[in-house]
């Protein structure tokens, strides 16, 4: 079996533990702590306009104005996913023998760029060290990542010097902004990527903000106008339901609780630490890095055969099983970080205190021990 369906196996799991949870306990009883819950609060006159012509036609003038206030550029072009976005302008500009140069905070990159080089027949190269970065004579476009899958992000300094060395070399510049358009903004007081001289911008509409699962791409007029054709023919544009949902997130967007988990999220990096164990923060809560939750599992119950991605994920799903706790490897694409995340600006860490969720965790490194003992990995990844 290959990996990725292993990871869709591993993902199905994690969603039939949210239905059941759902079923038995409520929707209002899942804790979701991804810093990805969503939302479509839209009311019924919304509804009532969701119709292949009539919505498009209302909520195309609507997304223009907020999306532009989020985004910066000219004209927005709202997508079904981020990944779509990415790939719609990879193929619009890219063609077989150029060369992506992506610039990113820390590995690794989103795997649709990759994967996008590969299907036109682009080479592909990332760089993290600023010092290292370069443009080929065959690069035709120079990606930025500006704030990674585990939320390092990219200095402002950093993010000019990519921008004008591409420029010098007359190249296109595409932002990959997924939760960087919230977290650079709003904690580090960073210009929208398009101000800061980047050709196109993209963002996830669910990522620290209450909005559905879709992309958002900024950029001139004529940049978005191309892409849009592309997107069109493959199919890859938001519909009208996902439309208005991007337009009540942004319309209700506040970067403030952004800054309060910023603030908050020292207190809760010594609680953790008081426990013995060694987080790393991110701007809005903390992280366990998976050669980190393999290490206090060693610690508990001696060396164990299983990668460290295998275990964080085990990690992720007792957490869920256990505390209701939803975080990336339990429910993640293929691909998706292992990394277990938590974001304390996520809207349901009301739902509990700072002491309840460090006793969630403490607990679940000695639940993940005791599973890696007992050898019931696959029952409960798989069962």
């Amino acid at each position: 079996m290959s990996i990725e369906l292993d990871e869709i196996r591993k993902r199905e799991k994690g969603l039939k533990i949210i239905n059941e949870k759902i079923k038995n306990e409520g929707i209002d009883s899942l804790i979701d702590l991804t810093g990805l819950a969503g939302g479509f609060d839209v009311t019924p006159k919304d509804i009532s306009l969701l119709e292949t012509y009539a919505g498009p036609a209302v909520f195309d003038e609507k997304i223009q104005k907020v999306g532009i206030e989020h985004l910066g550029g000219e004209k927005v072009l709202p997508l079904n996913r981020t990944t779509s976005g990415i790939a719609a302008m990879i193929m619009t500009y890219v063609k077989e023998g150029d060369e992506i140069a992506h610039y990113l905070p820390e590995e690794p990159g989103h795997p649709s760029i990759a994967r996008t080089a590969k299907l036109v027949g682009a080479d592909y190269v990332e760089y993290t060290d600023i010092n290292d970065f370069k443009i080929n004579d065959n690069t035709t476009l120079v990606v930025i990542t500006g704030t990674t899958m585990d939320h390092e992000v990219i200095s402002e300094d950093d993010f000019k010097y990519v921008i004008n060395k591409a420029k010098e070399n007359n190249i296109m510049v595409f932002v990959d902004d997924a939760s960087g358009a919230r977290l650079r903004r709003a904690v580090y007081n960073q210009p929208t990527a398009i101000d800061l001289g980047a050709d196109l911008s993209v963002t996830s509409t669910d990522k620290l903000m209450e909005g559905p699962r879709g992309g958002l791409m900024a950029g001139s007029e004529k940049l978005i106008d191309e892409i849009k054709l592309t997107v069109n023919q493959y199919g890859f544009e938001a519909q009208a339901p996902l439309v208005v949902g991007m337009i009540k997130a942004l319309e209700k967007y506040s970067p403030e609780r952004i800054r309060e988990a910023y603030v908050q999220k020292d207190e809760l990096y010594q609680k953790l630490v008081d426990q013995g164990l060694n987080p790393l923060t991110t701007p809005t809560g903390f992280m366990f890095k998976e050669d980190e939750i393999k290490k206090v599992v060693t610690e508990k119950v001696g060396e164990v055969d299983v990668s460290a991605d295998i275990i964080a994920t085990v990690y992720s799903m007792l957490l869920l099983e256990n505390y209701n706790i939803v975080t990336i490897p339990a429910v993640g694409m293929p691909g998706a970080s292992k990394t277990i995340r938590i974001d304390w600006s996520a809207k349901d860490s009301e739902k509990l205190t700072m002491d309840d969720m460090v006793c969630a965790i403490v607990n679940t490194f000695d639940k993940t021990a005791e599973v890696c003992k007992n050898n019931c990995i696959e029952k409960v990844l798989y069962d």
